[in-house]
């Protein structure tokens, strides 16, 4: 048996290529949407992917599946468990629980483990040429390194009322009849690692084993005291912020993501065709680090460093609906589009690596000591809520950068907005998208929070 972990480090996301070496076939679990890096490893290790299945729909991502079997003829394999509100709207090979897919030797078998979400599946791989007994089970956002999967996305991203409770118990009860009796030996590969937004203490070791899980996670005295009641309290306690974006991943992924295609590669655009095509209202997305923006960007650029967030901060930040150009070396710009596609811009249509000939403005921040009287101001601290909580500037205001694209109404255009993260980098971002959106009475915070916090009175 062949076994690959492929790993996103941007969006902490795991897939896994998984061959059948006597007979040359593979089946991909869930799969990304830049799909060339199953193709060159598929041909790499001689293997012809001929079945794609993913373990739920997806909501941090645009799902890969629809694309990859479009691509190579592969058959579909979803999950057609959960009810009538969880049914995929596209063809595909129906899975349920105990369902297999066979390649040669190998065997994946689903087994239904709902609570992070109602139709999810985890797959027992059984690699038949040493032995009939799992070797391995697909975890996906069931079981994590350490922690389990959030119950609470479908509530906070994606309009549900009150099902958290509803998949806490389901969380609670896979455990108890899905989990508990397999054996200690199983290894377990889950979906995500440290990072992910879907669970709260994810492990940054890649595997674990149900042994180590059952006997050390946070989870284990609660089942093994039947303490239901303390286990939800516990599980949904704490959960991070929700990225607006999940609902629309969860939209496009159960509907099915636009099919991509064979794609040229990206246009480099002279300075002319960037100032004709911001007149038309397409925006740029300025990747260069923060310093280089702030000394000197076209007025209206959107801030999207090219760093290991990008692919979540343009879930965050940016609309899919809207043109963009990029301003990336030439060598990273295809690679950029390509994590763009990852959360759904699709309409990027070329991309400068100069600023020459263009009319730039500084984007400098403001330190502390040079705000003068703060009486009339809106401070805006776009950190996390439990940063919030943990400590801030008196009176300030907490919205995440991730949200403000919906909460434009919430802030003010007739006094000064000073904004600030923890230490800078996130305000840059979010600076950008508000004036990018006609705001010009904001200020940037400038080392936020850590810096300011003893003359601003937090």
């Amino acid at each position: 048996m062949f076994f690959k972990r492929l790993y996103d480090t941007d969006l902490a996301q795991a897939s896994y290529l998984i061959g059948c070496q006597q007979n040359g076939t593979a089946v991909v679990v869930d799969p990304v949407r830049d799909i060339q890096r199953y193709l060159d490893l598929a041909g790499q290790e001689g293997l012809r992917i001929v079945a794609v299945t993913e373990t739920h729909i997806h909501a941090d991502y645009l799902s890969g599946s629809r694309e990859l079997a479009a691509r190579t003829g592969a058959a579909l394999y979803l999950s057609d468990e959960g009810g009538p509100d969880w049914q995929y709207g596209f063809d595909h090979e129906s899975l349920h629980d105990g369902s297999e897919i066979r390649l040669g030797n190998v065997v994946l078998r689903a087994v239904h483990t709902p609570g992070h979400t109602p139709e999810h599946l985890s797959f027992l791989v059984i690699d038949g040429a040493r032995t009939d007994q799992s070797v391995i089970l697909l975890t996906g956002d069931f079981v994590f390194v350490g922690d389990l999967g959030r119950p609470d996305l479908l509530d906070e991203a994606a309009g549900g009322v009150d099902t958290r409770f509803a998949g806490a118990r389901q969380m609670f009860e896979s455990l108890t009849h899905k989990f508990q009796p397999l054996p200690d030996y199983l290894q377990i590969w889950p979906g995500h690692g440290s990072g992910s937004a879907c669970g709260k203490a994810l492990g940054a070791v890649e595997s674990t084993t149900v042994g180590y899980e059952r006997n050390f996670a946070w989870w284990a005295d609660y089942l093994a005291d039947g303490n239901e009641a303390a286990f939800t309290d516990a599980l949904l306690e704490g959960q991070p912020d929700a990225p607006t974006y999940y609902g629309r991943m969860k939209r496009h992924n159960k509907a099915g993501p636009a099919l991509l295609g064979e794609v040229q590669p990206l246009t480099q655009l002279s300075s002319q065709d960037i100032s004709a095509a911001l007149e038309r209202g397409v925006r740029l997305i300025d990747t260069r680090p923060r310093e280089a923006y702030q000394a000197g960007a076209v007025p209206g650029s959107l801030h999207l460093p090219a760093g290991k967030t990008f692919e979540t901060w343009s879930g965050w930040l940016l609309n899919p609906a809207q043109e963009y150009v990029l301003l990336a070396a030439p060598e990273q710009a295809d690679e950029l589009r390509r994590r763009l596609w990852m959360t759904g811009i699709d309409h990027v249509t070329g991309f400068i690596s100069t600023l020459d000939r263009l009319d730039t403005q500084p984007q400098a921040p403001v330190p502390a000591a040079e705000l003068g009287d703060l009486s009339r101001a809106f401070v805006l601290d776009v950190r996390a809520k439990s940063e919030y909580e943990a400590g801030h500037i008196e009176g300030a205001t907490q919205l995440h950068a991730g949200r403000l694209t919906h909460n434009l109404g919430l802030i003010p255009r007739d006094r000064p907005v000073i904004v600030h993260c923890q230490g800078g980098a996130r305000s840059a971002a979010a600076v950008s998208v508000l004036r990018a959106e006609g705001f010009d009475n904001i200020i940037d915070l400038e080392g936020g929070y850590a810096a300011a916090k003893s003359q601003v009175g937090a």
